[in-house]
């Protein structure tokens, strides 16, 4: 079966497709392709997998494809800079297209080139993993990485259309799908309580990455995201609520050089998250633990490394996005499904949450 989601962005809008077979379904993509220039952006990792079937789906188009390296290391400006150099050693022209094919980095070096490129060129989205999926392929947001914090270079640049074919999530490693979970938990607390009541009845079925339960948490994730987006594009207000856990998430990232996954190190700063919203009396006991509980049964991490120390947080976190004069902004909770971004905390309840998780070095 076949879904279609909407984000609704006026005369910007533009749907989500989540089905299975959609790689080789030419009808879905054709609305949405500018001209007749194609450049499919993909990783060494994807390229063999799903690049040769895109092509042939896209036979009808004057396609060439940029093949980048694997891995987050590689979100740079250097990066950026290659399929720069691709686009014009191949004379693509304003009516271009680039299809990011590939996980959360190609689409976010793919969507700040499309951003840039000659002013701005049409984009479409095609994730092959889990959180791409569900979060980065979808609202916009492009970056590329600096060596002193994540996504710091980038720009806001909506597709024309996100592909989402769960057929690519069976190649999908089991740590790479588990760090897309980890998002599709964040949804539950933030916005939707039931969401979350259900995922924790059906870690089994997630985890055997049953084709109903992921369907359903795929759609209700997606859902969630367009709704918020819609309502703010670009993180003026409530959108800054999808960010819940990512800067302790971020810094840990940055300091550790990308050796947790994203979704592995969101996944630890949404217990750092809760442990702080608990201990300035925004969140009950009962309800932390709820979510520590939820992203430990799906095997995630709950405790940053102990190579880290307290001090090296607090500087990676002070360059987070959400800073605003000087004051660190954290999207906390004061309920399941219900997030608020505040800088209403003391300095002392929050060293008490990096001391506390888990092994953190003293300084």
């Amino acid at each position: 079966m076949t879904t279609q989601l909407s984000v609704d962005l006026g005369a910007r809008s533009y749907p989500i497709v989540v089905g299975v077979g959609l790689l080789s379904d030419s009808a879905r993509f054709s609305p949405f392709i500018a001209g007749r220039q194609v450049c499919i952006v993909t990783n060494e990792t994807i390229a063999p997998l799903y690049l040769d079937a895109l092509r042939r789906t896209l036979s009808n188009y004057q396609i060439d494809a940029c093949v980048l390296p694997d891995g987050e290391e590689h979100k740079t400006l250097t990066t950026y800079s290659r399929v720069m150099d691709h686009l014009m050693a191949q004379r693509h022209n304003r009516s271009t297209t680039l299809i990011a094919l590939g996980g959360g980095v190609i689409g976010d070096i793919t969507g700040f080139v499309a951003a840039t490129y000659q002013r701005g060129v049409a984009l479409i989205q095609v994730p092959t993993t889990l959180l791409a999926l569900v979060d980065s392929s979808v609202g916009g947001k492009t970056a590329v990485n600096h060596p002193h914090g994540k996504n710091m270079i980038g720009a806001f640049y909506q597709p024309r259309l996100v592909v989402a074919d769960l057929d690519t999530l069976r190649s999908l490693p089991a740590r790479e799908y588990l760090a897309g979970i980890a998002e599709i938990i964040k949804y539950g607390v933030i916005r939707d309580v039931k969401f979350f009541n259900w995922l924790e009845t059906n870690v089994e079925s997630l985890l055997r990455r049953d084709p109903v339960a992921l369907d359903h948490a795929v759609l209700t994730s997606c859902a969630i995201k367009a709704e918020i987006v819609a309502g703010d594009e670009r993180e003026d207000g409530a959108r800054a609520i999808l960010n819940f856990g990512h800067t302790f998430g971020h810094a840990i990232e940055t300091l550790t050089r990308y050796e947790y996954l994203h979704g592995e190190s969101v996944a630890i700063g949404m217990v750092m998250a809760a442990d702080l919203s608990m201990r300035i009396d925004l969140l009950s006991g009962f309800d932390g633990r709820r979510i520590k509980a939820l992203i430990a049964a799906f095997g995630l991490p709950v405790a940053p490394p102990g190579n880290i120390t307290t001090a090296a947080m607090r500087a990676s976190m002070g360059m987070d996005k959400k800073v605003i004069d000087g004051r660190l902004r954290l999207v906390l909770t004061r309920s399941l499904g219900d997030a608020l971004v505040t800088d209403r905390f003391e300095p002392p309840a929050l060293e008490a949450t990096l001391a506390a998780h888990g092994r953190l070095c003293e300084d």
